[in-house]
């Protein structure tokens, strides 16, 4: 099946970065949406990607460049990775040297551009209740995800990453990220989720800081 014909056929082909990523964007949601959408009425079992493909009017190629199965699309679960420089920075000491000012590059870091919306998340787990296998891969995702926080945290404070210490640390770590896309989502979706990291940093030591 082909693409859209309103969409563009390469990436490349956009005028713009902004533009660019902004069409990206909004055909991964249109795949959640299609992905969401199509499960609710069949079931996990009686959906499949080409089913998928043909909800959203993208071709199978295109799916998998943002998905690696229709169980990451109904997720939301495209590629996730911890940016290279920005954990050798971070585990290494740097960028400044200072441990509150570090945390901010190395959650930067770790939140994508965009975010997929409280509504699609809320979605996902509701279907992920009724799905064992999605509310598997979603717990080994949050998993792989703590073990790779807790890896460059536990180098950056030259102790095991299993230590009591690191553990409290890539717990902060990890819920910084959350609590970026929660406010991002909160503020009306707009930009990039990145863009919240510094008012939840400034949120946190507001609430920690003495009187």
């Amino acid at each position: 099946m082909k693409d859209d014909p309103r969409a563009p056929e390469s990436e490349e082909r956009d005028p713009a970065p902004g533009l660019r990523e902004r069409k990206k964007q909004a055909r991964r949601e249109a795949l959640i949406d299609a992905a969401q959408r199509l499960v609710q009425e069949h079931g996990l079992d009686g959906v499949t990607v080409d089913a998928i493909c043909a909800e959203a009017g993208v071709s199978t190629r295109t799916f998998f460049n943002y998905f690696d199965s229709k169980d990451g699309a109904v997720l939301g679960h495209g590629p996730w990775a911890l940016d290279a420089d920005v954990a050798q920075a971070f585990a290494t000491g740097g960028p400044t040297g200072r441990l509150s000012s570090d945390l901010g590059h190395l959650v930067t870091g770790l939140v994508g551009r965009q975010g997929i919306g409280r509504r699609r998340v809320a979605l996902a787990m509701e279907i992920a209740r009724s799905e064992p296998r999605l509310l598997g891969r979603q717990v080994m995702q949050m998993e792989q995800h703590h073990q790779q926080v807790a890896a460059v945290v536990g180098e950056r404070l030259g102790t095991d990453p299993g230590s009591p210490r690191a553990e409290m640390l890539t717990l902060v770590v990890l819920t910084l990220t959350r609590a970026a896309y929660v406010r991002w989502d909160a503020d009306g979706g707009h930009g990039e989720v990145r863009d919240a990291v510094p008012q939840v940093l400034a949120e946190l030591r507001d609430l920690i800081r003495d009187d």
